[in-house]
């Protein structure tokens, strides 16, 4: 073996281990690696850097303020309560929140689509006694099955389409096409079916035994508020029940104000603009009630109309604060510097028992408020306040440009699909008509875009780079053809057995970018078509079932469903055999060697 190939393999084994130690993080890991490929000159620095002009990284990157617009106007969680309703039966929710996630996943990151979803699963538990300990893994899991089924599913689909393009623009891959919107949807759909069967019907006996467990330690925080019904807001005119604002373990309705008069809790109670809701709940159901349409804080100055632009802090009131010993019915005080509503306060990790008009604000009383901007400088300046943290992911919704989110994510997949543009073009146009119809700011924009995870995917096709030009990928290549021999199949099953082990080892885009190489090698030494090659690293690449590490959203719903390894391993292995089952029997009928 050449020395150029040893020194990448020593790279390539080295990064491995550092991301397996889990010390410094996967983009320093990566950036790390292609700045010692530079130095020994392993590619040439044009190639090693190509990943950052690569279509398919910029595509990712352009899609990230789709789902933000998707996600800040409330349409992704519009959608879901209308489908999902009550459900009381674990199997109830299975069947109606497992197919809605995988047809989801398939167009909008599953990232957003998961992180919506918990507190959707949260509510369940509270509200209707929800019993489901398969439900939040079945989430993660139906996400990457619909990811599988779109080239705009995953990141992994458009780094690999984008490689396979740079292929066939450098005359490897004669003849061959560029991935088409729904050419993953041949092998994929079947394998989302019979993924999702799997997940309703047999998932939940696995995990028979498996306690759900209190989501945060947040939730023992507890808080006395107070909103307001908006005049002519979707929640004027109907009942407590409708509005779904009843009590429940994480939040109690203590009373309802309505002109001067105080009335008492009654779910079948008609709601009416103007009237003032006090609730005693935790941190978790204060941060769903404040993002709730239709209900605003009831005390404290003006913050503006743009409620959107705002968020949550956690505050406790200093020594010097300048309202201590007055009423929160007094506040705020005339030379107030501080754009603020008051959201919720607590004191000794208890809602007061006195009522919110009688308190009197004490040095060391905790609060949550809703700022703007402003406020973190004049908080600053006057010492008031310490902040404890900002309440990250909570924004209220403008729910009323879901429709124009949606329609605009569905136009853009439209596109895309038809050929008249190219996925990062249809993208562009996607972010550029969320920004200018208002369905995001020009800094939800840019927050949306996850920087290091695209430094991750640049960095990962200049490693391709490396292990092609260095001859490793040759290599491997003839090792993996001496396993399978000279039949396809069994080196298309070789390919995807080795994607599998890696991406539940390693990231899934590491993954892709050492397999590409190596099935390219295959399939050209093979002398078949590359196009089943590619299908499989695309599916076996996100398929990090066993591993709770392997996808971000298994760490996203671990901790909420209480899950270890090996109750990932428990349910995913088998999830791992259906897939690869399915994918394997297909990929060579539907597109041919």
């Amino acid at each position: 073996m050449p020395a150029q190939a040893w020194l990448t393999l020593i790279l390539l084994i080295a990064m491995f281990a550092l991301m397996a130690w889990d010390k410094l993080p996967t983009w320093v890991v990566f950036l790390g690696a292609i700045t010692v490929a530079m130095t020994v000159r392993l590619a040439p620095p044009s190639g090693l850097l190509k990943g950052f002009s690569n279509t398919g990284v910029l595509t990712v990157a352009a899609l990230f303020p789709v789902a933000a617009g998707m996600y800040s106007t409330g349409a992704i969680s519009l959608l879901s309560q209308r489908v999902v309703g009550h459900p009381k039966t674990e199997y109830a929710a299975n069947v109606r929140i497992l197919p809605l996630m995988a047809v989801g996943s398939a167009f909008i990151n599953n990232t957003p689509m998961v992180a919506m979803m918990i507190p959707v699963v949260r509510d369940l538990r509270r509200q209707a006694g929800l019993v489901a300990p398969s439900l939040l893994m079945g989430i993660s899991f139906a996400s990457i099955l619909g990811g599988n089924t779109t080239l705009i599913g995953g990141a992994v689909n458009l780094i690999v389409a984008g490689m396979t393009a740079d292929a066939i623009t450098a005359g490897k891959l004669p003849g061959m096409k560029p991935i088409g919107m729904f050419d993953l949807a041949w092998a994929g759909v079947p394998a989302a079916v019979i993924g999702l069967l799997y997940l309703v019907y047999i998932a939940p006996h696995l995990l028979s035994n498996l306690k759900t467990r209190a989501a945060t330690n947040a939730a023992r925080q507890k808080y006395l508020s107070e909103f307001e019904v908006l005049p002519k807001s979707n929640l004027d005119g109907k009942t407590i029940a409708e509005a779904e604002l009843t009590s429940s373990a994480e939040r109690q309705l203590k009373f309802i104000g309505r002109d001067g008069n105080t009335l008492s809790y009654a779910p079948e109670l008609t709601l009416r603009g103007g009237d003032k809701l006090t609730f005693s709940c935790s941190a978790e159901a204060l941060s769903h009630l404040w993002s709730t349409i239709g209900l605003i804080p009831a005390r404290g100055g003006s913050v503006g109309s743009e409620r959107h632009r705002h968020e949550l802090v956690e505050v406790v009131v200093s020594s010097k604060a300048h309202a201590i010993g007055y009423r929160l019915s007094d506040l705020p005080l005339p030379d107030s510097p501080y754009e603020a509503k008051l959201v919720g306060v607590s004191r000794n990790g208890e809602a007061p028992a006195a009522a919110l008009d009688d308190l009197r604000v004490e040095a060391g009383d905790g609060a949550v408020l809703e700022v703007t901007e402003s406020f973190f400088f004049e908080s600053r300046r006057e010492s008031d306040f310490l902040l404890i943290k900002r309440w990250e992911g909570h924004a209220v919704k403008r729910v009323d440009r879901a429709v124009l989110a949606t329609s605009i994510t569905v136009a853009m997949v439209a596109l895309a699909a038809s050929g008249v543009i190219s996925m990062l073009n249809s993208a562009l146009l996607a972010t550029f008509a969320m920004l200018l119809s208002g369905c995001i700011t020009t800094e939800q924009a840019w927050r949306s875009v996850q920087w290091k995870t695209i430094a991750v995917l640049g960095a990962a096709l200049g490693l391709e780079s490396a292990i092609t030009e260095s001859g490793l990928s040759a290599m491997i290549a003839h090792l993996c053809a001496s396993i399978g021999g000279s039949s396809p199949r069994a080196a298309l099953a070789v390919v995807f057995a080795g994607t599998i082990v890696m991406t539940n080892l390693i990231s899934n885009t590491a993954t892709a970018a050492f397999m590409f190489p190596v099935a390219l090698s295959i399939s050209r030494m093979l002398g078949v078509s590359f196009k089943p090659f590619a299908m499989v690293i695309m599916i076996g690449a996100s398929c990090a079932f066993i591993n709770p590490a392997g996808f971000q959203t298994n760490l996203m719903v671990q901790k909420d469903g209480g899950y270890g390894f090996t109750d990932f391993a428990k349910v995913g292995a088998p999830m791992t055999l259906i897939v690869g089952a399915v994918v394997l029997a297909l990929a060579p009928i539907v597109y041919r060697f």
